[in-house]
């Protein structure tokens, strides 16, 4: 019998396998399994959406077999760590939302030069091969970058990132861009099918049903448009019965322009997944401090950037480190990093068989706006989130404010730059650059004690709540 463990709980969880612990094979296989299901709508979805919205079909069976290809490939990376690669955690990688509004611009940009299928991809993979640099380079720097990407900066990008996808997904709502029937009733139907249907999943307190709540409203919504008449499955492309990994089949392309925006959000990127990997620790009850996590998370970091890497080469978008998987952890009690072997298998044999993509890539337009309008409106309302996090007094509105307007004033007025160098006016007509670069510079210039809130200033909401509370003048209210 072993002795007990009295070192001091980390973490309030039951784990029934530790972090190196190994649990037999049905235990590995049927935990394994739960990952793949909580995160293979999370890895598909950013690819669906991407290609979807670029017009990309013809390549979605292949993007999409890609995306879980490559993210089987990372998870293998990260748990099993190659030389400093890797946190040695049980971290699904998969393909994050993040990235989407400017790979998207960038996307829409080259098409816009009339750039083919190909030289969208190629520039797509190219800029994202060289970002991805960025992050295996930072990863060793947490600490100061920490110091420079604050709160109310990655605050004001996230929110940027989510306000500026909006009127794409109202777009495919209403019949995407280009469709004779552009709000037509049938459209805004299946949309709102889609949408409800996610809201009403999520008034339920299974966790099953709230983390399917997207790919059930999307089948419900495609099901809905093929009773309908607007699936055509005589329409399913011919796809070879296995996808062989190609790296950089599409060509490798680098454009500085669209490389910038992608460039910003890679510099957030870091403090995003060190916090899923500090909840992932947590969870495991490993240590989330001193030597040993100070090491996991600069290990864990290099891995998201080595990934994103890989992703590249392989043609799929790049990888971070999911936290929902953290929540199967915590309801499994299986921390063992030897689950994440069988999950990478599992995400590696998936994407080997591009029949999967093919089928999705039929998905209307409306009934995937339905959900992307959820899933942007998500995006901003975090990075609303992390904004009141870090306190909104005089100095982060100031920040806030002419970031978002810059921001939101590009995107909606673009012919304000139109007398700047050809140059620079490719490089601001993002909206996420230009906030980004205005809450960074703002950021530095002002200083942390530059107009803070003092304890004796008037607050209006606070004086208010006292006289309420205030008998006596409450007495003179009433008289």
């Amino acid at each position: 019998m072993t002795a007990p463990d009295r070192s001091p709980p980390r973490y309030k969880s039951d784990l029934i396998y530790g972090l190196d612990d190994r649990p037999h094979f049905s235990a590995a296989i049927f935990a394994a399994l739960q990952h793949v299901l909580a995160s293979f709508v999370g890895i598909i979805s950013p690819t669906l959406i991407f290609g979807g919205v670029l017009g990309l079909e013809s390549e979605l069976p292949y993007l999409i077999s890609m995306a879980l290809f490559v993210s089987g490939l990372g998870t293998f990376v990260q748990a099993r760590r190659l030389g400093p690669i890797g946190s040695g955690l049980l971290c699904v990688q998969g393909t994050s939302f993040s990235f989407i509004s400017v790979l998207l611009s960038a996307g829409f940009m080259v098409k816009g030069r009339g750039g083919s299928t190909d030289d969208i991809l190629s520039t797509i993979f190219g800029i994202c091969f060289v970002a991805a640099f960025i992050e295996m380079f930072l990863s060793q720097f947490i600490g100061k970058l920490r110091k420079l990407i604050t709160p109310v900066v990655t605050g004001t990008i996230i929110t940027l990132m989510g306000l500026s996808l909006i009127k794409v997904a109202v777009t495919d709502m209403a019949g995407g861009y280009g469709a004779s029937d552009l709000g037509a009733a049938s459209n805004l139907g299946l949309a709102a099918l889609v949408l409800l249907t996610i809201v009403v999943l999520n008034r339920f307190n299974h966790p099953m049903l709230r983390l399917g709540s997207i790919v059930i409203g999307l089948t419900l919504g495609f099901v809905v448009a093929w009773m309908l008449g607007r699936v055509d499955l005589a329409a399913l492309p011919e796809v070879p019965l296995v996808s062989v990994p190609v790296p950089f089949k599409y060509g490798f392309s680098f454009d500085l322009i669209a490389f910038i925006p992608l460039a910003v959000i890679f510099l957030i990127s870091p403090l995003e997944a060190a916090g899923d990997l500090t909840a992932n620790s947590m969870i495991s009850q490993q240590p989330v401090k001193g030597p040993l996590y100070i090491k996991r998370i600069k290990s864990g970091l290099l891995a998201d950037g080595f990934n994103s890497a890989v992703a590249a080469v392989f043609n799929s978008l790049p990888m971070v480190t999911f936290a929902q998987n953290n929540g199967v952890i915590q309801l499994t009690g299986v921390a063992s990093r030897y689950v994440a072997y069988f999950i990478a298998g599992l995400l590696v044999l998936l994407g080997l068989f591009p029949v999967i993509g093919a089928v999705l890539q039929l998905m209307p337009k409306p009934v995937l706006g339905g959900a992307t309008l959820i899933m942007f409106g998500t995006v901003a309302v975090a990075g609303i989130k992390i904004l009141a996090e870090a306190g909104l007094h005089r100095r982060n509105v100031l920040i806030v404010a002419i970031s978002l307007g810059m921001g939101l004033g590009v995107a909606a007025v673009p012919e304000v730059l139109r007398e700047l160098p050809k140059a620079l006016h490719n490089i601001f007509e993002s909206p996420i650059t230009v906030g980004a670069f205005c809450a960074i510079l703002l950021n530095i210039f002002l200083p942390e004690e530059f107009l803070e809130l003092e304890e004796d200033e008037f607050d209006p909401e606070a004086a208010t709540l006292k006289v309420m509370q205030d008998p006596d003048m409450s007495g003179k209210a009433n008289s």
